[in-house]
């Protein structure tokens, strides 16, 4: 199993006796660490996850289960990011452009909805489809939060990249320069 198991103790038990955690540290590795689940990025993704899948919910109970694959579709997104993040593969997987795709993924879920939810509650009378419009809502706001929060760090990552591009211009144009002032 991975990770590798430690050299054993000698004071455990009898192999007769086993303890019944001696099985987690291999499913522990699946599971996101404590540190990123606490970070901002951690519970937004968290919160995203979790109202796409109470939204799913209620569109499967509602009448208007026409809306049920948006949810649907953003929890599995949310899940697979949430899982990425958390593993790290943004880092190990650098061919990909995670923070736009990250962007886009906010942006197009906060889009789809706003409209699904306005139309969820408008449309359609019953509990379950006003109840999937409201969660809708709330997903809307925590999605445009993250992708507010990810437009300003790639805001401020790009104007650090400009600000050094700028300056090795100009020293380069400054060199190259032919200017005789006499």
């Amino acid at each position: 199993m991975w990770p590798p198991d430690p050299e054993p103790d000698p004071d455990r038990e009898p192999a007769g006796r086993s303890q019944p955690h001696a099985a987690l540290p291999g499913l522990r590795a699946l599971l996101p660490a404590r540190a990123f689940l606490c970070s901002l990025k951690g519970r937004l993704l968290l919160a995203e996850t979790g109202l796409s899948f109470i939204t799913f919910v209620c569109y499967v109970a509602s009448s208007a289960s026409a809306f049920l694959t948006a949810p649907l579709l953003e929890f599995l997104l949310a899940l697979c990011f949430l899982f990425a993040d958390a593993m790290q593969l943004n880092d190990k997987w650098q061919g990909l452009c995670w923070p736009m795709m990250d962007f886009l993924r906010c942006v197009t879920a906060a889009l789809i909805y706003f409209a699904i939810s306005i139309t969820a509650v408008a449309k359609y009378s019953d509990g379950a489809s006003k109840a999937a419009g409201v969660f809708g809502f709330f997903a809307t706001i925590v999605f445009a939060i993250d992708f507010y929060l990810i437009f300003n760090d790639v805001a401020k990552f790009l104007k650090q990249g400009d600000s050094a591009g700028e300056t090795a211009a100009d020293k380069a144009e400054e060199e190259n320069s032919d200017s005789d002032s006499d």
